[in-house]
Formats: C-alpha cells, sequence, structure tokens
C-alpha cells in the first residue's frame, strides 16, 4: 500500500472541513429558498439553480437547494482562479503583459489577436488561458488548486483544459465560498495578485455598486452548463452570487441566458436596478 505524506493528509482533511462547513450551512438558520424564480429558468427553457450570499445580514437566498452541492464542470470560471495561480507563479507579471496569437483561426473573432490578461479574461480568451496553465505546469498548478481548495482539485485530462473537458468539479456553493475567500482577501495569494484579479473582473462599476464576475460554458456527460457568478460590493454590503444552468440541448440563446437569468433574479431581489 502506498504511503500518503502529511501535506497530502492535510490537504484532504481541509478539502474535508470546508465540505463540512459548506454542507452545514443550511442548518443556521440562514437559509432562504426561492421557488418563485423558477420562472426565470423556465422563460429560456433551461433548468438551473441561483443562491445569492448577503454577507451583512448573514442570509442565503437560493432557489433550487438540491443543486448547491452538485459538482459541475467550472469550465471559463476556472479563469478567476487560473489568473490567481499564474500570477502568483510568476509566468505572467501583471493583466497588462501580452502574449501572442499563435495565428490559429478560432470561433470568436476577438480570440484571433495579441492580447492581455485584461481583454483575455473579459473576452473568454481560452487560448491564453491555456497557455499560461502550460506555463505553470502539472506539478505547480495541483499545488495551488489543493492549498487553495478550489473545487474537488482534479487536474485530470491534460494541463491544457483539466477545466473544460477534464476532471476539475465545482459546486455552486463553493462558487459562493472562493468569492468570499477572494474578496476577504482569504486565499493562498499575494494581495498583488488577488488586486489584480479584482480589478479585471469589474464588468460594472456605476450607481454606487461595483459588479464582478465571470461567465463559464462547457459540456459535462449529455448536458450543457453554464455559469455567471461573482459579487457585488455596496456602499455597506456585499452580495455573492451563483447562477449555474444545464441544458440538454444545444439552445440558441444559452449564452445570454447565463447572465441574463441571474441580473433578472438579482433585479427581482432588488440587489440591482435596472
Amino acid at each position: 500500500m502506498k504511503s500518503i505524506s502529511l501535506t497530502s493528509k492535510r490537504t484532504f482533511l481541509l478539502i474535508l472541513l470546508i465540505s463540512a462547513l459548506l454542507s452545514s450551512i443550511y442548518s443556521t438558520g440562514q437559509t432562504k429558498t426561492g421557488p418563485e424564480l423558477q420562472k426565470f429558468y423556465d422563460q429560456y427553457k433551461v433548468e438551473g439553480s441561483f443562491i445569492l450570499y448577503d454577507q451583512k445580514n448573514e442570509k442565503y437566498t437560493i432557489y433550487n437547494e438540491g443543486q448547491s452541492n452538485t459538482l459541475f464542470t467550472p469550465a471559463s470560471t476556472f479563469k478567476i482562479c487560473n489568473s490567481l495561480i499564474s500570477l502568483e507563479e510568476g509566468v505572467i507579471e501583471n493583466e497588462s503583459i501580452v502574449l501572442e496569437w499563435d495565428k490559429k483561426p478560432r470561433q470568436n473573432p476577438e480570440w484571433n489577436a495579441d492580447t492581455d490578461m485584461k481583454n483575455a479574461f473579459k473576452n473568454s480568451t481560452v487560448w491564453f488561458y491555456q497557455e499560461l496553465a502550460k506555463r505553470v505546469g502539472e506539478k505547480r498548478m495541483q499545488y495551488w488548486l489543493k492549498k487553495a481548495a478550489y473545487g474537488n482539485a482534479d487536474i485530470s485530462g491534460g494541463i491544457n483544459g483539466f477545466w473544460l473537458w477534464g476532471g476539475l468539479r465545482i459546486s455552486p456553493l463553493q462558487q459562493i465560498e472562493f468569492l468570499k475567500r477572494l474578496n476577504d482577501n482569504d486565499l493562498p495569494f499575494s494581495v498583488c495578485s488577488i488586486d489584480i484579479v479584482k480589478r479585471i473582473m469589474i464588468v460594472q462599476d456605476h450607481s454606487g455598486s461595483t459588479v464582478r464576475a465571470k461567465t463559464g460554458s462547457g459540456k459535462q456527460n449529455d448536458e450543457y452548463v453554464g455559469w455567471y457568478v461573482g459579487y457585488i460590493t455596496t456602499a455597506n454590503n456585499v452580495y455573492y452570487f451563483s447562477n449555474c444552468i444545464q441544458s440538454k440541448d444545444k439552445i440558441p440563446n444559452f449564452g445570454p441566458a447565463r447572465t441574463e437569468i441571474a441580473y433578472n433574479i438579482l433585479n427581482e431581489l432588488g440587489i440591482l436596478k435596472k
């Protein structure tokens, strides 16, 4: 029988502890379900779940609670963590460093050009983050995923796509927890790396609130999976959200549905106003 290192044991225990804490959230009396939110998913003919965490009032609002701990491919939401690791490892110095396009045409026109991290994050440029992951390497990538307790920390499937077609999985509740630790500077990365990622995550900054978020889209088994995760800072509160949608069919509006459902719910809950 192979021996297990002390570091591996500690990492395993940390992941178990976080999972236990996440699983016990519903026993705190701080959870409120929101079945009335189903109409937003029905509108786009998708299944899904939504979690909102109100930090000031320590309250969760959840639609489809059964999915809260279900593991899904993170797809491009992993760019949040990939950015942190790449900056920490020094494979890229900051969000303004430009990487050269390999001249291979891809489906998204924005991907077919030299680009920096800020725009690669915004445009979800796959080749850019594949290059960063390859520069980090499997050994260091595995180290950081375990240290940060990101999802199931599984990098099987290849260093250039374990978050897309490989074994990496994360639950909606784990997405919320990771975002909370990011905002609180409670992840095992330098303040410099965290600050850069917080900057490139900004998608809205007006009317007294700042929205930081990331989309993701992938396929898991026979289902299409879409994400929109992030958090909203206001003058006196922080709201964390995770929207995860699924569909058996590749519907034309699947991409927009990820974000539009999230913003419709945030409007309905009075967090953001149209």
